[in-house]
């Protein structure tokens, strides 16, 4: 990868930018529409919302008014736990897609796995929520269509449709590897996005990757995220500080020595408060 725009081609022969801009915590209204619109301005051609995020109106906002061709973009949103199940998924996705404004989307994810704590027949619920996806894939509504926070007991079911996951997005950084996970996906042909890559800023102050961002002259953010694109995941950094969106985008012109990422990929355990077999939203 050399440069933000650049893809990675997808199970299904779709193609995804390798760095996404994340919008958690984005706030809806001007901020969110401010900070989308800077991102674009800034490079980045991959854009993750949610419904959950309550700004997906704001992002479509912001995509509307950037002056970058649709096709260009490549826009994620995500169907909401409250919401699973075949008829539910399908008038979720509309919903979604008025607030964006938008014909099409690139991927949409089912947020979080029913679980065994909360549903007896979890592993029904999510195939019956998959079974909606497949068919607004099927039908062009959707480019490619995946799951997040998803450990591989979840993603069995599905593995055995017409249509396997193209995507899994699920906490990865510094510190929180989730090895079986990964295994699991890259085995099987399924890309692993990395939501909080910098650790939801928990990381920006260890010592180690500080000393490593003062050998590379570099932030302790951009560490992570090009820790990220060299363990092969695609990174989703978040900030509404137009600065740091910039600089963010700044990880293509250095490289990690293969020691340093070894390092990193040893430090201490850190992460992983919302287990998907134990949240109960």
């Amino acid at each position: 990868m050399k440069q933000l725009s650049d893809r990675i081609k997808l199970n299904n022969g779709y193609e995804i930018p390798c760095i996404g801009y994340g919008t958690w915590q984005t706030p809806d209204g001007d901020v969110a529409v401010s900070a989308v619109k800077c991102a674009i301005e800034a490079g980045y051609r991959h854009i993750d919302t949610a419904a959950i995020y309550g700004n997906e109106k704001s992002v479509g906002q912001a995509i509307a008014e950037s002056d970058i061709d649709r096709r260009e973009l490549f826009i994620t949103s995500k169907l909401w736990n409250t919401e699973r199940g075949y008829d539910k998924t399908l008038r979720a996705f509309e919903e979604t897609m008025t607030k964006l404004g938008l014909e099409y989307l690139d991927l949409y994810l089912i947020h979080w796995p029913a679980n065994a704590k909360q549903f007896e027949n979890w592993d029904a619920l999510n195939l019956d929520t998959w079974r909606a996806m497949i068919k607004l894939y099927q039908e062009g509504r959707i480019k490619t269509i995946g799951v997040s926070n998803f450990l591989p007991h979840h993603l069995k079911s599905l593995m055995e449709t017409d249509v396997v996951p193209a995507v899994n997005q699920i906490e990865y950084h510094p510190g929180y590897l989730q090895d079986e996970a990964v295994t699991f996906c890259k085995e099987n042909g399924i890309l692993i996005e990395a939501w909080s890559p910098i650790g939801a800023g928990a990381l920006l102050e260890d010592a180690t990757l500080v000393k490593l961002a003062e050998k590379y002259q570099r932030s302790v953010a951009q560490i992570c995220i090009r820790w990220c694109l060299q363990n092969g995941t695609v990174p989703l950094p978040k900030s509404v500080t137009p600065s740091r969106i910039y600089e963010n985008t700044k990880v293509f012109d250095f490289e990690l020595s293969a020691e340093d990422v070894a390092i990193i990929n040893r430090l201490p355990a850190c992460g992983g408060s919302s287990h998907p077999d134990r949240v109960d939203f």
